[in-house]
């Protein structure tokens, strides 16, 4: 009976994310149906859930074995789907969790050298699905709070609170009796914007200023964005992108301070030097992002460059504003304005992606792409094929693809086509400083 309601379950919340419905997708921003995380007479764990920890119940519909590449609102790729060599399948704005479990071990510069998958990402704590906590950082990094207490519901909120009403203000009622507040309609993931009198949720059921993540500490409010409601799809053609946005008052919190909720001193430890956040991009940044195509290509304009693998915090809440930017079919394509600013997501995914730290791109060489004989951008791996246009071989360049197949370099930029890059290009932290 259990099986056959999370089907059911799972089925309805696949017409949401193509789609169909998005609404009545299971997490319609609010409390969703209790018994769907939750069972009254045969629970695995308190309080009363079906699986062995809070993680651990949410990658029971999040994860799930058989995938043959993205699919709707999944995570986490099975391991029995990700043997060596082979990439993990999602491919969501957030990432995929199953880089945390892909270890690699070559030789660089003549040193038998291993990148452990937990370098990857948040180590969310999910026994069942053999997820465990950072085994190096016993707290998060730049913060206090205990890395084995890390979950999926650190940072999003089950029962949320918070709403989005028709004016777009947020409001977090206390439930007390004697109140009324506007029920919630369905996601605000999505752009929904509600009639008068009912609610949106917020975006992603990320917490809010009462929702607790870890020792009595609260979330300074929500942040904002929209995201299309095809989210989890290959780059192979064109790009997905979430629009980010900005507001620190009404219930908003920017992405940094949200972030720094559990890594306070990422930014601000005692004056040390920091890349900024929240900040203004202003017009000579904003004209690099504008111009920088790629390595070597400054070619682009302002209704050209936008590019997924570094996104920018737009400098409004609006919600219609950001759901016509939110877009899978690069429509929209427009760079930044000097006013629109960095985040924490303009260089790293919130769970976990194919490099260190959960960065966007390979941040440990200089190299994204390399260059086949004919002078082709190609990605290098241990089972490329061919040499470089001076006779090095290709699966030799260990320093670059750290171990990595062809196909596993490509998963990690969303299957981005190497020629979609300049031949031998450079990070991605040139997109806004061109230093190439």
């Amino acid at each position: 009976m259990k099986a056959i309601r999370i089907l059911l379950m799972a089925g309805v919340a696949g017409l949401a994310v193509i789609g169909l419905s998005p609404v009545y997708a299971f997490h319609s921003g609010g409390v969703a149906e209790c018994g769907g995380c939750h069972s009254m007479h045969d629970a695995a764990s308190n309080p009363l859930l079906q699986k062995g920890d809070p993680s651990s119940t949410c990658l029971n519909c999040h994860e799930h074995a058989g995938d043959t590449g993205p699919s709707s609102y999944h995570i986490s790729s099975a391991v029995v789907d990700m043997p060596d060599g082979v990439p993990p399948k999602q491919r969501g704005p957030a990432g995929d969790f199953g880089w945390l479990k892909k270890n690699y071990t070559y030789t660089l510069r003549g040193t038998p050298t291993t990148d452990f998958g937990y370098t990857h990402g948040h180590n969310i704590v999910a026994t069942d699905f053999g997820y465990v906590a950072d085994p190096v950082n016993t707290t998060a990094p730049g913060g206090t709070m205990p890395s084995n207490q890390l979950s999926c519901v650190s940072c999003h909120d089950p029962h949320d609170r918070t709403r989005r009403l028709n004016d777009g203000t947020l409001v977090s009622p206390n439930r007390n009796q004697g109140q009324t507040y506007a029920p919630i309609m369905g996601s605000g993931s999505y752009g929904l914007v509600p009639p008068a009198g009912l609610a949106a949720g917020v975006y992603r059921i990320l917490g809010d200023v009462n929702y607790v993540a870890f020792d009595n500490t609260t979330f300074p409010g929500v942040p904002s964005a929209v995201t299309p409601s095809t989210y989890n799809r290959t780059e192979l053609a064109t790009q997905t992108r979430t629009a980010y946005g900005h507001a620190t008052t009404g219930g908003y919190a920017s992405w940094g301070q949200w972030c720094a909720t559990c890594h306070p001193n990422m930014h601000s430890n005692n004056n040390a030097l920091a890349h900024p956040v929240d900040q203004a991009l202003g017009t000579t940044i904003s004209n690099n992002y504008n111009a920088y195509l790629k390595t070597g290509d400054l070619t682009g304009t302002p209704t050209t460059s936008f590019n997924s693998l570094v996104p920018f915090t737009e400098s409004t809440s609006d919600v219609a504003t950001l759901a016509a930017h939110a877009k899978t079919d690069d429509s929209y394509l427009n760079g930044p304005a000097s006013s629109d600013r960095v985040n924490c997501l303009s260089c790293h995914r919130a769970h976990a992606t194919a490099w260190t730290y959960s960065l966007r791109w390979n941040g440990e060489n200089e190299f994204v792409t390399m260059a086949d004989s004919t002078g082709t951008a190609v990605y290098p791996g241990k089972d490329a094929v061919g040499n470089t246009p001076d006779g090095k071989a290709l699966n030799q360049q260990t320093q670059i693809f750290k171990g990595y197949t062809v196909a596993e370099m490509q998963a990690g930029y969303y299957d981005r086509p190497a020629i979609k890059f300049a031949a031998y290009q450079r990070q991605l932290c040139n997109k806004c400083h061109i230093q190439d």
